[in-house]
């Protein structure tokens, strides 16, 4: 019986969004592609235990998924009057071969990350469409009511519907545009996962950051020459490289500089360095998830966090400072130019910040570290108070919570 369980949960998370995409192609309704395909998987449930499991999961999913696609809308048919519409659709039985729709998945995303829907809408739909995410776990990480998610769901398939939004991947002139707000929603979706916010959710959702790495890998099989898409790809695997490490056994997240290098993920990491080095010798004028990238290879590129060499981290930070000079990328710069030109000249880059990031607990976390070791301990203890107040992290504020109480 495991066996058939592990087959069906290993056939959802590899044959949803294919049969997902494969239905919405063919039917051009999300609706339709989104109920058959979940009424396939339900069917597996019952049948593969008594059955056993089918030799090709995929295409049996494909064609159960398929048939109940064809019923789904002979019915609705039938109660508008429509029988002749319905009948047309046993013309075209059966489905395409699954080889046969590979970038059906690709379109399926950008279809859901669509810039005619606003940036929730498209990760929710993302998540559920091309994800296979119950509305209930995407309601859980985004901490919204589960009648509420549904509902942004519906709303945004009915846009699409309403709004004859193409089921297509954009033509060569847009992909540039839409490829980067894919990327955002992916990186988006990653974040929640790698820092979850909410004062009574687990910190880290692992659930949350392996979809996005897979939703990203999938682009990057799809687009391999695209070099955000592999810089986005190798970001995410030198952060989950990390992942286990992160949270201590009492629940405090632990900084990078006292992890336990040793238990990293090698196999991640060699891969997330193998990306960034294609991506440094085809040439190319990085983005910024490539220099985010290359500044975590700086990183886990040492098995000590002395023989970490901030000087590079300091460049790669001022080169990316370049095409994103966010406050936010100021203040990780500031971090770098901490370990290099001491803690007063990190300090006098951070105060600057206070306009743009007082609502900000990162800004206060790294400005109570600095003051901290610049002595000046009734400042430090402040600033620790203001960010433990914001953040909204459980693991975070436990470490911050601590740390303050070091200066008692």
């Amino acid at each position: 019986m495991m066996d058939v369980q592990e087959a069906i949960t290993r056939a959802h998370h590899e044959e949803w969004a294919r049969v997902v995409a494969a239905l919405a192609k063919r039917f051009g309704n999300l609706d339709v592609a989104e109920e058959a395909a979940a009424e396939a998987f339900a069917t597996a449930v019952v049948r593969w235990p008594s059955d056993g499991v089918p030799p090709n999961p995929g295409a049996w999913l494909m064609t159960a998924a398929n048939r109940k696609a064809i019923d789904w809308i002979r019915r609705e048919n039938k109660r508008d009057g429509k029988q002749r519409e319905a009948q047309m659709l046993y013309i075209d039985d059966e489905p395409e071969p699954l080889d046969a729709i590979g970038d059906e998945r690709l379109r399926l995303i950008f279809t859901c990350c669509h810039p005619a829907l606003s940036m929730e809408a498209r990760v929710a739909l993302t998540l559920r469409m091309a994800g296979g995410l119950t509305v209930a776990e995407i309601a859980r990480a985004f901490f919204v009511q589960e009648t509420a998610m549904g509902q942004r769901i519906t709303r945004a398939k009915g846009k699409i519907r309403v709004a004859r939004i193409p089921y297509r991947t954009p033509s060569v002139e847009d992909l540039p545009g839409r490829v980067s707000g894919i990327l955002a929603v992916l990186f988006l979706v990653f974040n929640e996962g790698y820092l979850a916010t909410g004062p009574d959710a687990d910190p880290i959702r692992p659930a949350l950051t392996a979809e996005a790495i897979r939703l990203t890998r999938l682009v990057h099989v799809l687009m391999p020459d695209d070099g955000e898409v592999a810089g986005l790809l190798a970001l995410m695997l030198l952060i989950e490289a990390r992942r286990t490490t992160r949270v201590s056994e009492r629940g405090e997240l632990v900084p990078l500089g006292e992890q336990d290098r040793a238990s990293w993920d090698a196999a991640m990491i060699a891969e997330g360095h193998r990306l960034v080095r294609e991506r440094l010798a085809s040439g190319v004028a990085p983005g910024r998830y490539q220099i985010h990238a290359a500044i975590n290879t700086v990183h886990t590129s040492v098995r000590h966090v002395r023989d970490t060499d901030w000087s590079q981290i300091v460049a790669l930070y001022d080169q990316l400072a370049r095409i994103d000079p966010s406050p936010v990328v100021t203040l990780n710069r500031a971090i770098a130019v901490a370990e290099v030109d001491g803690p007063r000249a990190a300090l006098a880059i951070v105060d600057m910040l206070d306009d743009t990031l007082a609502g900000y607990h990162a800004y206060h976390a790294t400005r109570a570290d600095l003051l901290r070791r610049l002595g000046s301990m009734p400042e430090a203890r402040a600033a620790y108070d203001r960010a433990i107040e914001l953040s909204g992290n459980a693991a975070e504020s436990a470490y911050l919570a601590r740390r303050r109480e070091t200066l008692e």
